[in-house]
């Protein structure tokens, strides 16, 4: 991993040169959650100007960087990330509490992100991830391998979203994915099994086969359901 960072941002400063002003590894690469199967490499790049000619002389970079199976890169200006904080409000107290600064000074640390629209952003983020999640079911073929596959695909983000509607609640946001989901099942009073079996398998510490399946999926769907539900009603009721 280390090697590919370092390849990164070289590439990046010789593409873009004096216009690059930060390179930013944030999620789970920078805590010990990451798991490098399922895991991805998230990056933000802090750039002077993003028009059509810088974001020209990135583009080989960034196609090279998703050859290499990561998520695409996340440009943006200072002024950008300054304006657009309150609508990103996720995503960037996400990036303050877990990031590693590869190139440019920590802006992170003293970045302020409004928490007017937050509550909003988590609960809209919430239902139409539910709405996905049931629409990944209505399509998948019916078989195991396809359901599981959801549920792993999924399971991060709804984590994530877990961590903030905790906070959006008045809560202290957890460290962990599994702190997440067990703050969130206390809360609804929901079932946890499913997700922590994904998270187990997520993390090679259970195998495929020692999973039911189809009663997984039908826990986690109920899960999401019911913390989708509570945390609407408790934000309805602020």
């Amino acid at each position: 991993m280390e090697a590919r960072l370092h390849e990164l941002v070289e590439r990046l400063k010789t593409a873009a040169a004096d216009d690059l002003k930060a390179v930013v590894l944030y999620g789970s690469a920078v805590t010990g959650e990451f798991v490098a199967k399922h895991s991805d490499l998230n990056i933000l790049c802090v750039v002077g100007h993003a028009g059509a000619i810088e974001l020209e002389r990135l583009g080989p970079v960034a196609e090279w960087w998703r050859r290499q199976g990561n998520a695409g890169l996340l440009v943006f200006t200072f002024d950008e990330l300054r304006r657009s904080a309150d609508v990103f409000a996720i995503e960037l107290l996400d990036m303050k509490q877990r990031h590693r600064m590869l190139f440019g000074q920590d802006f992170l640390e003293s970045f302020e992100v409004p928490l007017r629209l937050h509550r909003l952003q988590v609960e809209r983020e919430l239902r139409t991830n539910w709405v996905r999640l049931r629409q990944a079911v209505l399509s998948a073929p019916q078989k195991e391998k396809s359901h599981l596959a959801i549920m792993v695909a999924s399971s991060s983000a709804f984590c994530s979203l877990f961590r903030h509607a905790l906070v959006a609640v008045g809560q202290a946001m957890p460290s962990s994915k599994r702190d997440a989901v067990d703050g969130v099942a206390t809360l609804a009073g929901a079932n946890p099994s499913a997700f922590h079996s994904i998270l187990d398998l997520r993390e090679g510490k259970r195998r495929e086969k020692d999973i039911d399946i189809e009663a997984a999926l039908q826990i986690y769907l109920e899960f999401v359901e019911v913390v989708a539900n509570e945390v609407d009603r408790r934000l309805d009721a602020t």
